[in-house]
Formats: structure tokens, sequence, C-alpha cells
């Protein structure tokens, strides 16, 4: 089943265009990225996809509705959540208080998550429920990015760099719970710059270049794509 049907966005700052006529698909349980380097166009497709972002053309169906321009809170109470790059969690607020904050009903047929699950998902953040987000280290901010985002109950997770900044222990830690996340059936869009890590994860892959995409194939062709890597990829 197709969850979310993105054709021909583009989005502009200004006087800028940033987005050139960007076109994906996710189906119901795939883990699509989004790759390239830094500055492409990546973050901002997550925005408008989410409508944090208006866009200046397109069409994004979600479940074959158009949900193009509508405000972000209307999209995470209809299953889109969304984690974004700078997390922005509650740094005042307890671990527990910052998921409490993001808490929805569950729809129907799905497994709700609430603390317990999260706490399953990520043991540090048990750990450490009480203390205030903002003296948790990075990667576990980013863990707790993640469990507030699922405790609005989505269908869709848009994934903004989980590994950016973080250690790369703790970058293998966030790897093997996002594939738990999608061995579970949840449907992932995931941005991110690191390679290896988006093609342990993917079931496809769209590559940015300029706020266009230049490649779009499973992460199986991208991996064994050595030209698309050397000119769009590498530094």
């Amino acid at each position: 089943m197709e969850l979310l049907k993105v054709e021909n966005l583009s989005v502009s700052y200004g006087l800028s265009r940033v987005l050139h006529d960007v076109s994906l698909a996710v189906n119901s349980g795939e883990l699509v990225s989004l790759i390239g380097r830094n500055g492409v166009g990546k973050s901002t497709t997550m925005r408008g996809i989410m409508g944090l972002q208006p866009p200046r053309g397109g069409s994004i169906l979600w479940k074959g509705k158009q949900i193009v321009r509508r405000a972000a809170h209307r999209n995470a109470r209809d299953g889109i959540g969304y984690v974004p790059e700078d997390r922005r969690i509650f740094s005042e607020l307890s671990v527990w208080e910052n998921l409490d904050v993001a808490r929805l009903p569950a729809r129907g047929g799905q497994t709700p998550w609430d603390e317990d699950r999260v706490f399953a998902l990520f043991p540090d953040l048990q750990q450490f429920r009480d203390r205030a987000g903002g003296l948790l280290s990075g990667g576990q901010q980013q863990m707790l990015t993640i469990g507030r985002t699922l405790m609005g109950n989505p269908e869709l997770l848009l994934l903004d760099e989980p590994s950016e900044g973080v250690a790369p222990l703790v970058v293998r830690q966030i790897e093997r719970k996002i594939q738990e996340l999608k061995q579970a059936g949840l449907s992932i869009v995931l941005a991110e710059q690191n390679l290896g890590f988006v093609l342990a994860l993917s079931d496809r892959c769209y590559v940015l270049e300029k706020g266009a995409v230049v490649f779009s194939g499973t992460a199986r062709e991208l991996g064994r794509n050595q030209d698309i890597q050397d000119r769009y990829l590498h530094v």
C-alpha cells in the first residue's frame, strides 16, 4: 500500500529556490532514504512533507489524500511523525515530561506507544526518566527526540539526520533501534549523509543534489553504483 506520494515538490526561501520538482514515494512498512551532502535539500523536503515549510508547488498525497500546505499539527494528528535534525527537546522538562507532552491516541489496529514501550526501546531513557532533557548527552537527546515522536503513535516517521553529531558507538545503537522500528512495521523516511548508515537500513534511496533527485533505486543498486557515490556522496 502506498502511504506517501510526493510529486514535483518545489520550495523557495525568499527568492531562492531550494527544491526543484522532487518526487518520491513510500509504501507501507518501507524505509526510504533521502541521501546527499549537506545543503542539498534533504531537510527542506522533510519540512515540506510535514507542513513546516509551505511548498511553492507540487503535490503531497498521504494515503491518497492531498495534504500539501496543510498545517503540521494536523499532519501529526493524522499519523505523520517528525524527528527534527536539531532535536528541539524541552530542556527544562524531565525525560518523562518530554514524552508525556507528545502523547496522542493510537489509531485503529496499532499497538500503542507509551512511556513503557519507549523505555523498552531506549533503556537509557528509563534510567534518566526524572532528569532534565537538557542534561542528557547528545545521543540520549536523540533517543528522547525519537521517543517523543513515537508517543504520537505515527504511521510514518520522518527521521532527519539521526546520526548527526552523535558518537560512532551511539550511531550503531540508533541504527539497531531504527531497524527494530522497521521490523515492527513502522514506515520511515530517513534523511542522512552517512552512506553506510543508509545502506544498512534502507529499502530504497533517493540521492539529492542541488535540490533535485539525481538517482532513485534500491539500496543494493546504490551500493553498487560507484559513479553516483563518487559524484554526489563522497566529499
